[in-house]
């Protein structure tokens, strides 16, 4: 008898005659998507608007230079090892991950600092410095963390939350550890050092949320990265989505680019594929949108199939925050600079409110900066620096005019870096680009150019989210920061486990 060669990265009849899935969208949680569903039998097929894969972890290259255009932290490195083991590969085969500490270097507006890692004693040494009496606290702290994450992260995250009665009974252990107070609120129990609040509470902004209004939930993220470390993979973020992408091949599936979709294609409300801005319609047994969910309602879905997330709806939720960043290299290294440093000015409560609340553009601000060749020298030309410093803004509700106060904002921060932890920078700076909240709603179709969708409040979490299994289309499904269980690589991707829970297995077509 003829054997038959295969080879992975070819289509052959036995993988055209699979049930297809679409997905539109490359983001972390849309490949991640792709490779569950074709590690199920599915024949994939990512559709992206972009000319290459990431969404809000894409890649700008230039001068040199390389810059991660969004997430630059991977706190969860096992929930991508599963995705590779799928595979039957290992992550270490394509991405080199390397532990970082400190995790964070904090710094005051009085110009102390705080070196934040999982370190007991050096934790404790640190805490010490600014208020020996809290020790006790942040232990307590921690145990609170560690008994949230065994709810929240163990239980909730992979978990379909589609029936209210899935939340019901969930509702007591929820309770028990508290999570319809705030992060801010968990910690103030814990910590009666202003600025060591600040430092036990801020995690909420890596996710687009409050902390004075973020549920505690999310005081899980501590014992999170005190267990599985924080981590940068060499090359960048990039370096993950690059393999993410050429799992996806291997499995027989296939990423387009400059793909953009026009509408998700419904019949007896059901849907059934989708038509790209080109006008070509591609069939589909399944669907799912990694774009963001308002966006996936509002743009792609008409309103005549929607009774639950209606544009009044979607005009009355809650956005996250959006962000200005600053990507640049210098001509000088900055030694003392670490990898991940956080800048907070002379207000934390106050700030938050003008950004969420008020959606006010203050004239103060706090930055993250991000300085990836204190790891990593080859994302910079010799001797030279890679940077991008963001500050958490208004979303686009704001009415701030970002094509013409985006210089002006941009020499703002540059001025306050040049005074504080980068001398003279504006004499070293040789590569420069920007990104505003304009650039999140047309690029990358974000809602009112909200940087993380919906904001993790307490009624906009789990059954209260769009959910992953579409509430009113057949066949539809959600991944990504605006579904369940939220923004942030471990989310995303978790968004993407639940669908092994909720898509049909392909024998079922």
């Amino acid at each position: 008898m003829a054997t038959q060669k295969v080879t992975l990265n070819t289509p052959t009849a036995q993988v055209e005659q699979k049930p297809h899935a679409i997905v539109i969208g490359s983001g972390f949680g849309g490949l991640a998507a792709a490779i569950r569903l074709g590690a199920r039998g599915y024949r994939v097929t990512v559709l992206e608007k972009l000319d290459s894969a990431g969404g809000r972890a894409c890649v700008y290259r230039q001068d040199g230079f390389t810059f991660d255009a969004g997430p630059t932290i991977i706190t969860a490195p096992f929930l991508l090892e599963e995705l590779w083991t799928l595979c039957g590969k290992s992550m270490s085969d394509d991405v080199d991950l390397r532990a970082i500490d400190p995790y964070y270097r904090i710094r005051f507006h009085d110009g102390s600092t705080f070196d934040y890692n999982g370190d007991t004693e050096h934790m404790h040494a640190e805490i010490k410095r600014f208020n020996p009496d809290d020790v006790s606290g942040y232990e307590k702290f921690l145990r609170i963390s560690e008994r949230v994450y065994a709810v929240g992260f163990d239980r909730l995250l992979s978990v379909s939350f589609d029936s209210l009665w899935k939340m019901v009974k969930v509702l007591p252990s929820l309770a028990f550890v508290q999570f319809y107070r705030s992060v801010y609120g968990l910690v103030s129990r814990c910590i009666s050092d202003s600025r060591l609040r600040q430092v036990f509470s801020f995690h909420p902004l890596l996710i687009g949320g409050n902390p004075f209004s973020t549920t505690g939930v999310y005081t899980l993220i501590a014992h999170l990265e005190r267990t599985h470390g924080v981590h940068f993979a060499m090359g960048g973020t990039g370096a993950v989505v690059n393999g993410l992408v050429s799992l996806i091949e291997q499995q027989g599936s296939t990423v387009r680019y400059n793909s953009p979709v026009q509408e998700i294609l419904v019949t007896d409300q059901t849907a059934v594929g989708v038509e790209l801005c080109s006008g070509e319609r591609i069939h589909a047994n399944v669907v799912v949108s990694n774009a963001d969910a308002a966006f996936t309602y509002k743009n792609l879905l008409p309103e005549r199939y929607r009774t639950r997330w209606t544009n009044r709806k979607l005009a009355r939720a809650k956005y996250s925050m959006s962000l200005f960043v600053w990507y640049f290299g210098t001509s000088r290294q900055y030694l003392d600079v670490p990898h991940h440093m956080i800048l907070l000015g002379p207000r934390y409560r106050g700030l938050l409110t003008d950004i969420f609340e008020s959606q006010k553009l203050a004239d103060d601000f706090s930055l993250y900066l991000h300085r990836p060749t204190q790891t990593d020298a080859s994302l910079a030309p010799d001797g030279c620096d890679a940077f991008y410093v963001l500050s958490p803004v208004p979303h686009l509700a704001s009415g701030v005019d970002w094509a013409s106060a985006a210089e002006s904002y941009r020499q703002t921060i540059e001025q306050y870096l040049s005074q504080t932890v980068l001398p003279d920078l504006a004499d070293h700076v040789i590569s420069s680009r920007i990104l505003t909240p304009l650039d999140f709603r047309d690029r990358l179709n974000s809602v009112n150019g909200a940087a993380f969708s919906l904001q993790p409040t307490l009624l906009q979490t789990g059954w209260f989210r769009p959910h992953n299994r579409s509430e009113d289309i057949e066949h539809l499904y959600l991944v990504g920061a605006g579904t369940h269980p939220g923004a942030g690589i471990p989310g995303v991707v978790s968004s993407a486990r639940v669908l092994d829970e909720v898509v049909p297995d392909s024998e079922c077509f």
